[in-house]
């Protein structure tokens, strides 16, 4: 509780002196500083030039896995481009930040901006667990983190980039379950009040930030939002929503679980994608077909959601590409050209 009432003070203060200069700027006829940003209007993201925007876009393994198999490097920006990204997202996990170290860690992730906006890319930049923060316990060791870490990992990350509008979106944890074995129970409103503290800390040092917020069973459900919303502005939410999340027909479903929100709020798909049964990668939630592909890019542009693909990665499943050459996997192939058909417009 001392967090959150320390860091609305801070907040409170920083968003008076942003009005105050606002303002003058107004007066003297010059564009203010946050107009460079990504920012939210209702349900939309709007540009830096005020135009609605839709992120469609990669999903980068972590940094440092990257970095330690010799791939983090600018080969791997241009290819995400020459496939239409107009948004890449980083997957910073707790274990390999830890074991690469902050400052070797963040030095990476400097690059990665700067590689991405020299190729006119946004970055979502991603904290990437699969648990339960409230409880600190989690699916896999890997995803181990505690709140302070949590909190000094986006206090970091929005000092780090407060005057960078190319990291346009936080997100503030990646996949919350508490139906997992031995995560623990936590309801909906302690999480919603434990994000809106996370939230609290970014804008404390970049109020400009869009913040991506997630509900539960691994970020696929948003039902909770409908009577219960996070009470921040600038904020989007976060679905992934692969495809045996449900059975067939999935529009339907997709509308009750998720997509009812993009009504109200922008709506990023942070995590999608699928495998052929018995491809590499192939596990539940993800085996499907292309089929999958054609309807949910069908529903996401019926209802403006943004998203990004899982995973331009020779590894991490479901995966994009089958090497280091970016030959496409079947997913590869089929998001390849729909994101190349969307860049050419």
């Amino acid at each position: 509780m001392r967090i959150f009432k320390t860091t609305a003070a801070i907040v409170l203060t920083a968003l008076l002196a942003a009005g105050c200069s606002s303002s003058s700027n107004a007066e003297n006829g010059k564009s203010t500083p946050e107009r460079k940003w990504v920012r939210v209007h209702e349900n939309k993201f709007l540009g830096p030039d005020g135009n609605e925007m839709v992120f469609r876009g990669l999903c980068y393994s972590d940094p440092v896995k990257l970095q330690r198999e010799g791939q983090w490097n600018e080969r791997y920006f241009d290819e995400a481009r020459n496939w239409g990204a107009n948004v890449v997202r980083f997957a910073v996990h707790p274990s390999n930040l830890r074991q690469m170290g902050w400052d070797r860690t963040l030095q990476l992730l400097d690059q990665g901006v700067q590689w991405a906006k020299d190729r006119g890319m946004y970055v979502i930049m991603d904290w990437h667990s699969i648990g339960n923060l409230v409880t600190e316990k989690y699916t896999s060791p890997m995803y181990n983190t505690t709140k302070a870490e949590t909190f000094r990992f986006w206090r970091t990350i929005a000092q780090r980039y407060s005057d960078e509008p190319q990291v346009a979106l936080y997100e503030l944890f990646n996949e919350p379950t508490v139906t997992a074995e031995g995560t623990g129970g936590t309801t909906w409103s302690e999480w919603r009040q434990l994000q809106e503290q996370i939230i609290d800390t970014i804008r404390a040092y970049n109020p400009n930030a869009v913040c991506l917020c997630a509900g539960f069973n691994w970020a696929y459900e948003l039902t909770d939002v409908k009577t219960d919303p996070v009470r921040r502005e600038n904020i989007a939410y976060v679905s992934h929503p692969y495809p045996m999340k449900r059975e067939q027909p999935w529009p339907e479903q997709w509308e009750n679980d998720y997509g009812f929100v993009a009504d109200s709020y922008p709506v990023i798909c942070t995590e999608i994608g699928y495998c052929l049964e018995g491809e590499p990668g192939a596990h539940i939630p993800v085996i499907s077909t292309d089929e999958y592909g054609r309807q949910i890019t069908a529903y996401f542009e019926s209802k403006g959601i943004s998203f990004t693909v899982w995973c331009f990665d020779t590894s991490w499943g479901p995966m994009l590409i089958k090497d280091w050459n970016f030959t496409p996997t079947t997913q590869g192939k089929f998001f390849k050209a729909y994101l190349q058909s969307k860049a050419q417009k």
